[in-house]
């Protein structure tokens, strides 16, 4: 399954994308400064609620996209709704 998102879409995703990346460092810079244990896991538990909404994201992209594709064959849209299935509960 190819990541073929809308530009808005993949903007949103990447926003968020960064965001945590930007999260994450601030973490690091926690961890290294000693900062209170309670801070830090609260910083990963909202990095890592922003890591999960953009990976949902590109889910139901793809979900939006299969069923856009209503002339698949049943074969192939059942390969593709197990794949996007084995995906979401990756994240879950």
């Amino acid at each position: 399954m190819e990541l073929d998102m809308a530009a808005e879409e993949l903007k949103s995703v990447l926003n968020r994308l960064r965001r945590a990346q930007g999260q994450i460092a601030g973490i690091i810079r926690m961890i290294e400064e000693g900062r209170d244990c309670e801070d830090v896991i609260t910083q990963l538990a909202a990095v890592s609620r922003a890591l999960d909404r953009a990976g949902f994201a590109i889910i139901a992209t793809g979900l939006q996209h299969c069923m856009a594709e209503g002339g698949q064959v049943d074969g192939d849209r059942d390969r593709m709704r197990a794949r996007l299935e084995k995906l979401f509960l990756s994240l879950a």
